[in-house]
């Protein structure tokens, strides 16, 4: 693996919808169950914020752009800050999504949700224009989606796309349905999609190598610079313009499987904001999200432990 600059590299990451996770556990060295005897726990969630979170345990300089509104907005700016992310926050008029989540089960079982509502005309310009300038200032910009996606018009991330790239900008898209289509029409540097992903959007018929690896090769062709196709516990895929890779990494045991996508993507923005080859960066990328699945906290890990487990990343060409 390429060593690191001697400065770690500014990632922005767009998140457009945040969420304040609230967990209640089981109280520590209790068997009992019940209201007296539990821990309440409080984190950032959502896509933006699990990228976010491993990019910073990489070392990078993170910023995150998005709108926080509302008592749980305000919450999650402040949780978001204390873990060492700059926030650039849009005021909006409705809260950010919140989840409720019981596990002292041992499951984990929610019981209370609060989406996040649509952006209006005045929020989603004051958006658009804080990812713009923050995104083309820093090394690498990171886009995540929405959820629901009706919070922003795929449209939305399309136009930023592009605006960032004649910004000179690195882009990193992590997204899924239209706003993938979309901005796969633009040229990203690098768009990321679960195998999943690829087939809902209409890009593949099925599940196969062969039927991923041609959609792949398509939008390639089209203009993204790279395209990854994670597959859940089956070696990720990888094409460029130069050929197309199997990333395999070791088999670990899973404690929960969530978040592991998006520690591959936050990983491998970084790796390319150190200036890594592709190929290197995606090593970096695989090895985060595969160490993620054997923490219960999401976007998290040590750097150290994840730049040694790449080593043990094989990479095998399919060209």
């Amino acid at each position: 693996m390429s060593p690191p600059q001697a400065s770690e590299p500014w990632v922005c990451v767009v998140a457009p919808t945040s969420v304040l996770m609230v967990e209640i556990e089981n109280a520590t060295g209790s068997d009992e169950a019940g209201p007296s005897h539990a821990e309440i726990h409080v984190h950032p969630g959502g896509q933006g914020l699990w990228v976010a979170s491993m990019a910073r345990s990489l070392d990078a300089r993170v910023s995150v752009c998005g709108p926080f509104g509302g008592e749980t907005g305000a919450i999650l700016r402040q949780l978001a800050e204390t873990d060492g992310l700059d926030v650039t926050a849009v005021e909006y008029a409705e809260g950010s999504a919140a989840r409720v989540h019981d596990r002292r089960s041992g499951e984990r079982k929610e019981i209370a949700s609060m989406p996040a509502q649509a952006l209006r005309r005045h929020e989603t310009d004051e958006f658009f224009g804080a990812a713009l300038v923050t995104g083309t200032e820093a090394d690498v910009c990171v886009i995540t989606g929405a959820q629901p996606a009706d919070v922003l018009g795929a449209d939305f991330f399309a136009r930023l796309t592009h605006d960032l790239l004649v910004g000179g900008a690195l882009v990193v898209a992590d997204l899924s349905a239209e706003a993938a289509v979309q901005v796969a029409a633009q040229g990203p540097t690098l768009l990321k999609m679960s195998h999943l992903e690829v087939i809902a959007a209409g890009l593949a018929d099925e599940e196969t190598v062969d039927s991923l690896h041609w959609a792949a090769r398509d939008l390639v062709a089209q203009g993204v610079g790279t395209m990854v196709v994670s597959r859940a516990d089956e070696p990720t895929l990888v094409v460029d313009p130069e050929g197309s890779w199997l990333v395999h990494t070791p088999a670990l045991s899973t404690v929960d499987h969530r978040g592991a996508g998006d520690s591959m993507t936050a990983a491998i923005a970084v790796g390319l904001g150190r200036g890594m080859p592709v190929l290197e960066a995606v090593r970096l990328g695989a090895a985060a999200g595969t160490v993620n699945v054997t923490r219960r906290g999401l976007g998290t890990g040590g750097r150290a432990q994840i730049e040694r487990f790449a080593t043990r990343v094989m990479i095998e060409e399919l060209d």
